[in-house]
């Protein structure tokens, strides 16, 4: 056999075809064929032992492996696995620390993926990991100035995280709408990132009234219909009848302690509030 016919049977080759069906999957989202077709492409990954990048990978073989691993990211993010995600992103990192010089970052998905295991951390409350990864991150230097300042990716995820920490929830909700998601897989994180403001603002509402109309709920929980707070009053507990939900009431102990939390309560209820009839009035 010619060398040159063995080149066009050799893992490379077949790789290369590997990652040209992968795109053609992705962009028709299929997703199930695309998770079948990235163990072809690790395996062919590690008959190039070009898996985990090395100083004696060439720097072909590195693109082929970051383009093959973000393409499992991805598509383990549209499938909801998780942890398969984060096995890929973790992988990913031998690669987005290499420098320019041995990795060119012309093409690659470094700020993408990174925001989006930020935003996947986020949406765990797992706020230590979120800020490490935050720290982590470059500043500035010679190869990418500004990019946690200018990076729509990065920036999506600290946004949110501070509007969380803040407890304005309306803004978390606000984010996940529309044009302020950076790219389509963020938005897998929104309905988890709304249900947790939802339990938060369920917690104050407990804490803050006695009771509220069923109208204004809806609003106030981001519910599409009201059928569906009734739903959400019954797996809380509460009570329903004549067109309003009464909370459980809770003793306080300390007035002082009490009249803060309610205060406190009461004015991000009315923030949220206040920003839902907003945005209705706009649509």
């Amino acid at each position: 056999m010619s060398s040159a016919s063995k080149a066009a049977s050799g893992p490379e080759y077949e790789l290369q075809a590997v990652i040209r069906r992968l795109r053609t999957l992705l962009t028709s989202r299929d997703y199930a064929s695309a998770a079948s077709l990235l163990t072809q492409g690790k395996a062919h990954l590690l008959r190039l032992n070009a898996l985990l990048p090395s100083s004696n990978t060439p720097r072909a073989h590195l693109i082929l492996a970051r383009e093959v691993l973000e393409a499992g990211a991805l598509t383990s993010l549209h499938l909801r696995d998780m942890d398969a995600f984060v096995r890929y992103v973790q992988q990913l990192q031998g690669f987005y620390v290499l420098p320019e010089s041995v990795l060119p970052r012309q093409g690659d998905n470094a700020s993408k993926i990174t925001g989006l295991y930020m935003l996947l951390l986020l949406s765990r409350g797992d706020y230590a990991a979120f800020h490490t990864v935050l720290e982590t991150l470059e500043v500035g230097g010679d190869d990418r100035p500004g990019r946690v300042e200018d990076d729509k990716f990065i920036q999506y995820p600290v946004r949110l995280e501070q509007a969380l920490m803040e407890g304005s929830y309306d803004r978390v909700w606000g984010e996940t709408k529309g044009n302020r998601v950076p790219a389509e897989e963020f938005s897998i994180f929104s309905e988890v990132l709304v249900n947790t403001i939802r339990l938060e603002i369920a917690s104050c509402s407990e804490q803050a009234y006695p009771s509220v109309p069923i109208s204004n709920a809806k609003n106030l929980f981001f519910l599409e219909s009201e059928g569906q707070v009734v739903e959400f009053a019954k797996e809380r507990g509460w009570t329903v009848r004549d067109g309003r939900i009464y909370f459980p009431h809770q003793e306080q102990e300390g007035l002082a302690s009490e009249k803060d939390i309610l205060t406190t309560s009461k004015q991000v209820i009315e923030n949220t509030l206040g920003y839902t009839r907003e945005l209705e009035t706009i649509v």
